[in-house]
């Protein structure tokens, strides 16, 4: 039987020296979770948990659904849907909010029923979240460390079948953690801190979002984008199709930019909570091409000036 409390110092003491050895691949998973904070944090008070649970919650929402939405947050599987993978039988839910509540109150280890939110606590309460059979094998578990100097190899491939060899290219949870906390220094928990992370060079209030292109491209998708835009944080066409489409429904300027006025307006839709109908836009202009058909105008009236006449 591994001994919880062990396994705690373990992973703090782990904590305190760790590297990541994958730092550019935390980047974007990270944001995505720092720009779903209010999500998840209505969750964890939802299911009774401190407010801290809201990290919990985010990146077990990437280790085990890739941060789908569509997705449970106990084992991945559809929401809407009777879950068929463990624990089975579940669902089906009327949101995603409804499936993860019911993953941390009634489905093993019980999560929000947890006490220990230390950041050895946190770490072992992920571990105990997906199963504690690395732990019984005295060796980090990559759910928790992949993607740091804490974890080399080693893999249960599938139920009750651990490979040595085999090295888990899913990154792990405390790596994504070190990574948020550089976005958010909100995100606090007792003992040291990692060695070698930088800090944010530019601190934000706790509570405000980091308005970049995932928060812009994930908050027009919660507001009904349609399509819905991939979250790659790229502001290109499609982007500012979506922009556009929210200001002609929310009745501001329609320029495709996101200034003062549409920022507060996509503040108050999101806090609103409900989606804003979608217009008809027109597609992107390109200036190239507009160059391209003045240019042609003013030179064809060149060569007409030297035509013959008669």
């Amino acid at each position: 039987m591994v001994d919880l409390n062990a396994l705690t110092r373990a992973n703090a003491g782990r904590w305190s020296k760790a590297r990541l050895t994958r730092e550019a691949e935390f980047t974007r998973p990270a944001k995505i979770a720092v720009a779903n904070k209010g999500r998840y944090l209505a969750i964890a008070r939802a299911a009774g948990m401190p407010d801290i649970a809201w990290v919990f919650i985010a990146v077990s929402h990437y280790r085990e659904s890739s941060q789908d939405f569509s997705k449970s947050l106990a084992q991945g599987d559809p929401w809407n849907r009777v879950s068929t993978h463990v624990p089975a039988g579940r669902g089906p839910f009327k949101s995603f909010e409804d499936a993860a509540v019911d993953a941390l109150v009634k489905c093993a280890p019980y999560a929000a029923r947890l006490k220990d939110w230390s950041i050895g606590g946190m770490l072992t309460n992920l571990e105990r979240y997906n199963g504690i059979g690395y732990a019984a094998k005295g060796i980090p578990s990559p759910y928790i460390w992949s993607g740091t100097d804490q974890y080399r190899s080693g893999k249960y491939v599938r139920d009750g079948v651990f490979d040595p060899n085999t090295v888990d290219k899913q990154l792990g949870c405390a790596g994504l953690i070190m990574t948020m906390m550089q976005l958010d220094p909100s995100i606090k928990f007792d003992g040291p801190v990692p060695q070698g992370q930088p800090k944010p060079s530019v601190p934000q209030p706790a509570d405000k979002p980091i308005r970049d292109g995932i928060w812009l491209q994930n908050s027009l998708n919660r507001l009904g984008a349609s399509p819905k835009l991939e979250l790659d944080g790229i502001v290109g066409p499609a982007t500012r199709n979506a922009v556009r489409a929210f200001q002609l429904a929310a009745g501001i300027t329609v320029d495709g930019l996101t200034g003062p006025e549409t920022f507060s307006a996509l503040d108050k839709a999101l806090a609103a909570g409900k989606p804003i109908p979608t217009m008809p836009v027109p597609s992107d202009i390109s200036l190239a091409d507009k160059l391209e058909n003045i240019a042609g105008s003013f030179w064809s009236h060149v060569v007409d000036l030297f035509k013959p006449k008669g």
